[in-house]
């Protein structure tokens, strides 16, 4: 990953931003010009319950800040779920997630003033408006499809929170039937789809799923009926925002067949079509957008 962040930083130090998955986890440590100097990722082991994960994670940060030197001037965290200051809200896949102070924990950690937490997905739309596709569109709506699933929406450059911090959380929405269903990140989602392929007999998780579907059979209809129930929600909604782009992120969103079914189902029913995009950051955007939580969490100088 080579992509500096917009602008530079307002003072000298080096930035931080930590992307807390489900999966796995991300840690990078940038310049004050917002050059990444040191970055790696490790395994969340989310059955292990959440105190390891955080401990791990802060060790690591520590880690790299002492190899890159220099003073740690603000962090950026990108955490699953809805962040309050003395827990987070939304957040089942780590177990005992939703006790954790992040702010707090890192600070304590690390000895920075400056800790900026924000939802992953939320972070992720803050790296593309500041460094990717949707810098020259408006509004956004960046949909993320991993270990879970969720949404973001953008309206003139910033990221919208909605009135309790979950806007988005698109996750929890109501699919099947009868009423009231079940939740939608239940019928698709990295973790859904692990499931579905286990049920299926095919090796491989949800890659190989999608693998298999590529051809006509069983598998492919039900990875077929599975990516309909996303598309009706993803549908409505680009009716309520209007989207000017959609950008695609997450594991699950790297499968072309997937995509490629999503934006058929897009165009097919929309009176407007946006463009649909898959973001160029793979794996980072939820860290890069943590870095730029980082950078933007320092004050301009009088």
């Amino acid at each position: 990953m080579s992509v500096g962040l917009a602008g530079s930083t307002r003072t000298g130090g080096l930035l931080l931003g930590i992307d807390f998955g489900g999966t796995k986890m991300a840690v990078g440590v940038a310049d004050a010009e917002g050059r990444l100097l040191a970055h790696r990722r490790v395994p969340t082991h989310a059955e292990q319950g959440a105190p390891q994960a955080l401990e791990r994670a802060l060790h690591l940060a520590a880690e790299l800040v002492a190899e890159v030197g220099g003073p740690l001037v603000a962090a950026g965290i990108a955490s699953p779920g809805v962040v309050r200051p003395d827990g987070i809200d939304l957040a089942p896949n780590v177990p005992g997630w939703e006790w954790l102070r992040l702010a707090d924990a890192v600070r304590d950690a690390l000895g920075v003033a400056r800790v900026a937490v924000d939802n992953d997905l939320n972070a992720a739309a803050l790296a593309e408006l500041r460094l990717g596709a949707l810098r020259d569109a408006d509004p956004g709506l960046v949909v993320g499809i991993g270990t879970g699933v969720a949404a973001a929406v953008t309206v003139g450059g910033t990221v919208l929170a909605g009135h309790r911090g979950a806007a988005g959380e698109i996750g929890y929405a109501v699919a099947g039937g009868p009423w009231p269903g079940t939740m939608l990140e239940l019928d698709f989602s990295g973790r859904a789809l692990d499931r579905l392929a286990e049920d299926l007999g095919v090796p491989g998780g949800a890659a190989g799923l999608a693998d298999a579907a590529e051809r006509p059979g069983a598998t492919r209809d039900a990875l077929t009926a599975r990516v309909d129930e996303v598309a009706r929600h993803l549908v409505t909604c680009c009716l309520l925002l209007d989207p000017q782009r959609v950008v695609l992120v997450g594991g699950v969103a790297r499968s072309a067949l997937i995509r490629g079914l999503l934006v058929d189902r897009l165009n097919e029913v929309l009176p407007h079509r946006p463009d649909v995009v898959l973001s160029r950051f793979a794996d980072d955007a939820a860290l890069l957008g943590a870095l730029t939580l980082a950078r933007e969490a320092v004050p301009a100088p009088r």
